[in-house]
Formats: C-alpha cells, structure tokens, sequence
C-alpha cells in the first residue's frame, strides 16, 4: 500500500477517535453536572437558551461556590440553632405567619453563619444549588409562601408547608449539607 493511502485509512480513524474522546468527555462532564445539582440542573437547562449556556452558568456557579468560604458549624452553634428552630416550630401553633417568617429568618441567618452571603435572595439559590440542588425546591416553595405571608394571603396549610419545606434546607444546613464534618483547627 502506498504511504497516500495509508495516510488516506488512518487520518480518518484518528479524527473519528479524537472525536469520540471528545464526545465522552463531554457526557462525563454533563453528567457530573447533573449528579452535583440534581434537579436544580434541569430547571437551569429549561431557562436557559441554549445546553452549553445552562452548562456554562453551573459551571460559573461551581466557581462562585469555591471561592465562598463555606464552613462547618461547631457542636455549640449548631445546638443552638437546634433550639431555635424548635422555638419557631412551637410558635406555629399560635401564630403561623410569624413562626413562617421566623424560620426564613433562622434560616436566612443559618446560611450567614456556614458562610453563604444572604444578601440577594437569587443569588442564594444559585449559591446553594452547588451543595443543596436537591432541597432548593423546598427552600423556593417556603419563600414564595412566605411573601405571600406578608399579605396575609397564604392558608394554613400553605403556612404548614412552608414550614416543612425550610425544614428540609434547615436540616441540611445544619448537617453540613452531608459532607464530612472537619474537625476544627
């Protein structure tokens, strides 16, 4: 065979594994997308133009998140927040509209203290979509709830499940969203 047309056999077959490669590191990429922030990664894909965009503002996320100075939370500060949460799930009984403004506070303040900055309520949800994708439905539900509080035109039951959904993100909070507690220097 003359060196033309193995050139001509193997050009090809490196390209199309080059491009296999390339596609695979893709998917892989994807899907670790998609395992980090769970449902949050398809709500990002449906308002965003286009996959690559959506992919790109997680990404951007992921990068945001690692610059935060997120941080666990010592036994003494996270019995105390135990107790407070437990003040507002009592005060639901009397007054339901406070303890529901209540708990977005303590959670609010919980957020503060492991290091999420609380100062623009979408820029939370997109800071804690990194580690808490999975429980940010409950936390968006509990807010709209909550504004609809101020008004006094959320139910009962609406205030009951606001209350259970800032109990998801609370407890996740609280937990440092699962990951392995450091032990302090």
């Amino acid at each position: 065979m003359s060196t033309g047309t193995l050139l001509a056999i193997i050009i090809p077959i490196v390209v199309v594994i080059a491009l296999l490669a390339v596609a695979a590191a893709l998917l892989m990429r994807r899907r670790k997308l998609r395992e980090r922030f769970g449902p949050e990664y398809e709500r990002t894909m449906d308002n965003a133009d286009n996959r690559m965009a959506g992919e790109r503002e997680l990404r951007a996320r992921e990068k945001r998140h690692d610059s935060l100075d997120i941080k666990p939370l010592d036994n003494r500060v996270r019995d105390r927040y135990t107790r407070d949460w437990t003040s507002v799930q009592e005060e639901f009984v009397d007054r339901p509209e406070d303890a529901v403004h209540d708990a977005d506070r303590l959670v609010t303040s919980l957020m503060h203290e492991r290091g999420y900055p609380t100062q623009d309520f979408e820029q939370q949800l997109k800071d804690l979509s990194v580690e808490h994708g999975r429980t940010l439905e409950h936390y968006r539900v509990a807010h709209e709830v909550d504004a609809l509080s101020v008004q006094h035109q959320a139910t009962t039951e609406q205030l009951r499940g606001a209350m259970v959904h800032y109990r998801a993100l609370f407890d996740e909070l609280l937990s440092d969203g699962g990951q392995p507690r450091h032990a302090p220097a």
